[in-house]
């Protein structure tokens, strides 16, 4: 079916559901959300504040859908922190992005594929034409200014070898799968070498057979301090990475941190005394677990600071008197930002309140912070407040000409599981919902298993476009359930070799609770999700059929197929226990695939052609056995697509594919003429 077809039918939807009530009409150029409104909805990223804090930096993205183009592009803008100046600074049809102030606050760095590969851009701060500063081969990854401005470091992959290029000029590129590894390693480059008009040469500053993931200079610019894992894989970064520091002019590497955890993000002190990082301690933590350390500049042992809510921190940064560091986190359904002491006394909260505070930054006089915000029915703008007292004040009206239809409310739930464990989640109401009347639900299960629904705008765009499925007359759950971030390391591994089974739990008894509520009608309930969501499609439709219908995307039903396929293999592993060839009847038993007899709900499968983190044949596992055993199914397919849409028309045409399954299979013979249904 073609998109166009598909659309037509979203748009044009009006079924009578047992509630008696119907989906409201959307077609295009009446008022109403759609998919393609939700798509004008602009994401924020990469703020920074210039030293004085007087201007902010930050990233807008948006698609470009006209014609054959089917991608997103990222523009910087600028907005002064007293409110009176707002500007695009960067233009055209290639991606700017990753500002950076210069100490002196007189030039704007930033990355850009604008010449070809990524590199790092100039720009004056007063205007003029942008210079190109790099020239690495592969492409430049993060940069960061050295304290005086006069370099910039920078990080960017080995290149092929010319062994390598000839090999594939000839067709012999022939692959070794975890080998031949393209590590990222460290450079250095002169400010002044790119004034000429011409790239500057860099200096490379590591090399070896490890891979950089992240970096910061000391504050006298004299070493830079890096994190690092032994191979570029992505499973390799979940149990293994160390903390070593070089001097800025080159040299051996000394080593900091070489413990048997996981250690990252590595930031220097503005005295030049400590080195703040986040680790998973003595050993791996596949499973998730990220306290905040610091550790002596010129070595010694670790010190662990006080446990975050979540102990699962972001680090951000040093404030101005090296007395703490800035970390940000998911609180239950908002993110915040903290101050933690390092003198190991407890954190303490820079924001408080609802929604999502994002993309933290602050100024190098350390007296006010910028960051984005959002809520569950407001749209991310740009915000700037003092450090010492939180009073957020707004600086941007991004979406100032995107249509607001009337949004579906959103409200944070709290129920009580079988096994009695406490339960949040949010509950998004039909928009125009009246109170009393039952209406569909759809039962949205996010992924991870260390995911997090929170108070996000809900008009903004996404694998599931949530205000699209409120203004055809839905209700939607988004349960967190154990094994979700934002409620503390022992809820996060409260799922350890459960899967499917108390998380199940937990999200029937937030449906019951939504039917208890008197809002959903209990024969038009539906399900959906993605990722670990879709293995809990995939499992919860062996164990129960009282869904109509559900949409498993990128799911995986078979956990031995899926641990010996993934590049997250160790994720899989460490929830399981173990290895599958020493305990296969915990894989088996937490696997939909050995439980495939039991399904009955129609089912359809989505799924990404070019998805490594849960591969395709995940999907058409799934889908195989359903037809082969009758149930209603249909498997879509999406081209180019790894761990999800990352095309903004594939993107867009999710939803309505599952508005349309979801209406067909909630017109069958279960439908009831039920209008007055009493809570």
């Amino acid at each position: 079916m073609s998109l166009s077809r598909v659309a037509l039918m979203v748009g044009a939807l009006l079924t009578t559901f047992p509630n008696g009530g119907a989906f409201a009409q959307t077609q295009s150029g009446e008022e109403g959300w759609t998919a393609a409104l939700q798509m004008r909805y602009r994401s924020v990223s990469g703020t920074t504040l210039s030293p004085d804090g007087a201007w902010v930096a930050y990233v807008v993205r948006e698609p470009l859908m006209e014609g054959e183009k089917s991608e997103y592009v990222s523009q910087i803008w600028l907005a002064s922190t007293d409110g009176a100046t707002v500007l695009q600074y960067t233009r055209g049809e290639k991606s700017s992005d990753a500002p950076a102030f210069s100490p002196d606050g007189r030039t704007l760095a930033f990355t850009s594929s604008r010449s070809g590969k990524n590199q790092v851009w100039l720009i004056p701060i007063g205007g003029g034409e942008a210079q190109q500063l790099t020239d690495a081969e592969t492409g430049v990854g993060s940069f960061a200014w050295s304290p005086d401005g006069s370099r910039i470091a920078f990080l960017a992959a080995d290149p092929e070898t010319e062994a390598e290029k000839e090999a594939k000029r000839e067709k012999r590129d022939v692959i070794l799968f975890d080998q031949d590894f393209k590590y990222a390693h460290l450079y250095v480059v002169e400010v002044a070498a790119a004034s000429a008009g011409e790239p500057a040469s860099a200096t490379r500053l590591t090399e070896g057979a490890f891979h950089l993931t992240s970096f910061d200079w000391s504050p006298d610019g004299s070493r830079i301090v890096f994190a690092s894992q032994p191979d570029p894989r992505i499973n390799t970064g979940m149990i293994a990475g160390d903390i070593q520091a070089v001097a800025a002019n080159g040299g051996a590497p000394t080593p900091l941190v070489m413990g048997a955890g996981a250690e990252g993000s590595p930031h220097w002190s503005p005295d030049g005394r400590w080195i703040a990082y986040v680790s998973s301690g003595d050993q791996p933590e596949p499973i998730g677990l990220g306290d905040v350390y610091v550790v002596s500049a010129d070595g010694g042992a670790p010190r662990r600071l006080a446990e975050t809510h979540d102990r699962s921190a972001n680090l951000v940064g040093w404030s101005r008197d090296a007395r703490s560091v800035y970390v940000a986190e998911s609180v239950r359904t908002t993110t915040q930002i903290f101050a933690l002491p390092v003198d190991g006394s407890a954190p303490r909260p820079l924001t408080n309140g609802e929604g999502v505070h994002g993309a933290p930054a602050f100024s190098a006089a350390a007296d006010r912070m910028a960051f984005t915000w959002q809520t569950s029915d407001m749209p991310p703008d740009v915000y700037v407040s003092a450090i010492d007292r939180y009073q957020p004040r707004k600086l941007t009206d991004i979406h100032a000409g995107v249509p607001r239809p009337p949004l579906g409310r959103t409200v944070v739930l709290n129920w009580t599981s079988k096994d009695g464990t406490p339960v949040e989640g949010l509950l998004t109401y039909p928009i125009g919902y009246q109170e009393g009347r039952r209406v569909p639900l759809i039962l949205n299960v996010h992924g991870g298993p260390a995911g997090v629904f929170s108070q996000s705008f809900t008009g903004s765009p996404g694998i599931y476009m949530l205000q699209t499925f409120a203004q055809q007359g839905y209700a939607i759950l988004r349960p967190n359930p154990r094994g979700s971030t934002g409620y503390g390391k022992d809820f996060r591994y409260a799922n350890f070799m459960d899967w499917g089974y108390g998380d199940f739990e937990d999200l029937m008894t937030g449906v019951d609770r939504a039917i208890e509520m008197g809002v959903a009608h209990a024969d038009s309930l539906l399900l959906m999700g993605w990722s670990y969501g879709g293995y809990m499609t995939s499992f919860a439709v062996t164990r129960t059929d009282r869904f109509r219908a559900a949409s498993m995307g990128a799911g995986l039903p078979n956990l031995i197929s899926m641990v010996t396929t993934t590049d997250i293999q160790d994720y899989l592993a460490g929830h399981m226990g173990g290895e599958f060839w020493d305990d296969y009847e915990t894989y088996e038993k937490h696997s939909a695939m050995y439980r495939i007899k039991e399904v009955v709900t129609p089912t359809q499968v989505i799924h990404g052609a070019e998805d490594e983190r849960v591969p395709f044949t995940q999907g058409q596992e799934f889908y195989r056995a359903l037809n082969r055993r009758g149930v209603p199914t249909e498997f879509i397919v999406y081209p180019r697509t790894p761990h999800g849409p990352r095309e903004p028309k594939l993107l867009m045409d999710v939803t309505g594919r599952i508005l349309s399954w979801f209406d067909v299979h909630l017109r069958g013979p279960r439908a009831r003429a039920d209008a007055d249904v009493s809570p």
